[in-house]
């Protein structure tokens, strides 16, 4: 794994990161030697020209990249959620999507086109039109925090045709129209350009189209691959995010101090400050170990026939984003007044990990699957 993401690479990219956020300039650098060093095509197999890492590798790699500079991890987190979802499908014996392994291999960038203004089911239904002609379908509609706006060249999506909901992918150079209205200056994430993207009658070719299947079919292995990719891939930026504020945490609680009556201590030997730190760190561990088992399941395959996948796969992200956001106000907390510095890590990460509440599935989505799955 090193040799995909060397210890020189990250370096390189924790040093760009604060500039970038700085700036609000997206990671080109970062996804080009990303690219270079053979990480985008970390998923595809050995025999079709990538490294042929399975998803507990590379989420563990996306935890390192987003210790680094979460924007990034975040930004090159749906290239990878895509070639992830092919690698899935693959590795089940479906090859609807082996050309997206190999294109990964060849250089091409992927972004993730599903979420959309106003549509709260995501995957299971569409908001975006498609109109069926004889090249494949004409698409329409706005998607929103399409991350890696600037450089993709492949937007994998989902729209309606009818009753239909179809699931395929269009190049940027495709006959039409995609905008990106508006400006990027969000609160964090910024070197992501998560752009909304505006498609009019974008050509979808028909040898991109990989379902035409009813809306709300959960079990279609498709929707099931994408739900557990983006889920633990996501996850695992968040996970690292946390795991770095860990670090920051622990070195403000090792720095000295003076007390009132003279004597000299660490900044740890607070009873509270210790005991929200050990608190955080206990939350870490757990999050990891369903990240982890997560992870195996999905790369054995077994978490495709657990009738409760999609909970297990939301309930795990929803804790591992709700334990980063609390691990990140604790190490604010014991590091003081450098962590209200605007160009503090610290102050860096607070802002990045806001930006968890905006990925699927919300705290109420996940109480409504949890309803629905129980029957209650």
């Amino acid at each position: 794994m090193t040799a995909i993401i060397s210890d020189t690479i990250l370096k390189q990219i924790a040093d760009r990161a604060p500039q970038l956020d700085a700036d609000n300039q997206f990671c080109a650098a970062d996804i080009e030697l990303l690219k270079e060093a053979g990480y985008l095509s970390a998923f595809t197999p050995t025999q079709l020209g990538g490294a042929g890492l399975a998803a507990t590798e590379v989420s563990r790699l996306q935890r390192r990249l987003a210790q680094a500079a979460p924007a990034t991890a975040l930004a090159v987190n749906m290239h990878q959620v895509w070639v992830g979802v092919a690698r899935s499908l693959f590795e089940q014996g479906d090859k609807s999507l082996e050309w997206v392994l190999k294109e990964a291999a060849a250089g091409e960038i992927f972004a993730f086109g599903i979420s959309e203004p106003g549509n709260d089911v995501v995957l299971l239904d569409a908001k975006t039109t498609a109109d069926k002609n004889a090249n494949g379908y004409l698409i329409s509609g706005t998607k929103v925090f399409t991350t890696l706006s600037p450089a993709w060249t492949r937007l994998g999506l989902h729209a309606r045709c009818g009753d239909r909901l179809i699931f395929g992918f269009v190049e940027r150079d495709a006959a039409g129209k995609i905008s990106n209205p508006g400006e990027w200056n969000s609160v964090g994430m910024r070197a992501t350009h998560s752009y909304t993207t505006v498609l009019e009658d974008v050509q979808m070719r028909n040898s991109r189209v990989v379902r035409d299947i009813a809306p709300y079919e959960a079990s279609d292995l498709l929707v099931g691959a994408i739900f557990a990719n983006f889920s633990l891939l996501t996850a695992s930026v968040y996970q690292g995010l946390a795991e770095r504020a860990i670090e920051l945490a622990t070195t403000a609680l090792q720095r000295a101090v003076t007390l009132m009556d003279g004597t000299e201590t660490t900044a740890g030997a607070n009873e509270r400050r210790g005991a929200d730190f050990a608190a955080a760190v206990l939350d870490q561990r757990a999050a990891l170990n369903s990240l982890e088992l997560l992870c195996a399941q999905l790369d054995s395959g077994e978490l495709f026939n657990r009738p409760d996948a999609f909970l297990a796969l939301a309930a795990a992200k929803n804790q591992i984003c709700d334990a980063a956001a609390n691990t990140v106000e604790m190490a604010c907390e014991v590091s003081g007044t450098s962590a209200f510095q605007a160009d503090s890590e610290l102050a860096r990460l607070r802002r990045d990990v806001a930006a968890a509440q905006y990925h699927p599935t919300s705290a109420a989505g996940l109480l409504g699957t949890v309803r629905r799955f129980y029957g209650v």
